[in-house]
């Protein structure tokens, strides 16, 4: 059960206390978010792209947490619309993300479940690095590793294929060693914003590299998504936890006094405002580590405890969830009025774990 009393006993230890709503609050925010979300829908590209792809994985989460039918007629209603395709480029990461609700749906026995597409993505997409002999990662860019990985981990898991996450360490640590830094424990969004010591090299104002919350989040919630369906004895598991606190201890650092995270992690100066769609994979991030033994809780839940009213507070009262950097690559102003559905698909992934917290 999560209410007022988990916020309270969590805030007090950590003498910070905040009023919080109750679980049925959580949950009656999060089907208003769906609501105003399916009846306003977006589409970038197509309803199978990257962004469709972040929105409704938080819904699969948002199922999973809730078991409300709201949420799996929407997942159902999109899958069929979509007929099960992946979107259409074999050589980007963000063209399967949509499939993590496929094999969602397949796994709870939905009859019309077809992973074949899904399937033949993947194999295409391996294949497309060695076939075009590239010498840059495949998932050169730091979001990627939310919209293939966990993907690959389910479908590993499903077909016991253990080949398939090699495949998937291989490629993510490629990106990593190519675009997280040791020092800050962030990752740049991709190369662009690595520092050379050249004249050239991107920073903020405030003279210190450009690390983009979204980016971050990305990268966070992707790695509570892998390590859900990574196997306990998996080889490589290690990496992926280290870099999981990793990352999670120096968000925790950078959290603001309003309980959100800048758009620019090291520049808060940047803007005047805090952004909803890193901050909604953060907190999810962070609210996950916690809820399975990753995160200390006497660490972590006063981190929890801020950031989770403080995105309620980005909801308006019809469901929609502002304050959402539109799409881009880098730091960038938001509105309450922004709105995306990736913002969303944060706001019901972090409210799904939130739901759990005792």
């Amino acid at each position: 059960m999560f209410a007022a009393i988990f916020f309270t006993q969590a805030c007090t230890a950590a003498k910070n206390a905040g009023a919080v709503g109750t679980a049925s609050d959580t949950k009656k925010a999060m089907l208003r978010a769906l609501a105003w979300q399916e009846a306003h829908p977006i589409v970038e590209k197509s309803t199978k792209d990257w962004t469709n792809g972040a929105y409704y994985t938080g819904v699969v989460k948002a199922h999973q947490a809730t078991g409300d039918a709201e949420f799996l007629q929407a997942l159902q209603a999109m899958a069929r619309k979509n007929e099960w395709q992946t979107y259409i480029r074999i050589n980007s990461a963000d063209d399967v993300a949509i499939s993590y609700a496929y094999l969602y749906l397949a796994s709870i026995g939905d009859k019309e479940a077809n992973l074949i597409p899904t399937e033949d993505f993947i194999k295409k997409h391996l294949a497309y690095q060695q076939e075009q002999q590239r010498n840059k990662p495949l998932w050169w860019w730091c979001d990627a590793l939310f919209m293939a990985p966990p993907v690959f981990t389910v479908l590993a898991k499903r077909n016991n294929d253990p080949a398939l996450l090699d495949d998937m360490y291989r490629h993510y640590k490629e990106t990593y060693d190519l675009l997280y830094d040791k020092e800050e424990h962030l990752f740049a969004r991709d190369d662009r914003f690595l520092w050379k010591g050249a004249s050239t090299d991107k920073k903020e104002k405030n003279g210190k590299k450009i690390f983009w919350s979204r980016g971050n989040g990305w990268v966070l919630g992707g790695l509570a998504l892998i390590l859900q369906d990574l196997p306990k004895d998996d080889a490589h598991r290690p990496f992926f936890e280290q870099l999981f606190r990793e990352m999670a201890t120096k968000v925790k650092s950078l959290q603001q006094p309003d309980g959100m995270w800048t758009t620019s992690l090291l520049s808060p100066e940047s803007y005047d405002h805090t952004e909803t769609s890193g901050s909604g994979f953060f907190t999810y991030g962070i609210a996950w580590g916690i809820n399975n033994g990753l995160l200390n809780p006497a660490d972590f839940r006063p981190v929890v405890a801020k950031a989770w009213p403080a995105l309620l507070k980005m909801q308006k009262p019809d469901g929609m969830v502002g304050f959402v950097q539109n799409i881009g690559f880098d730091p960038r102003p938001a509105t309450a009025d922004s709105w995306q559905n990736y913002g969303t698909g944060a706001f019901l992934l972090a409210g799904s774990e939130v739901l759990k917290m005792k």
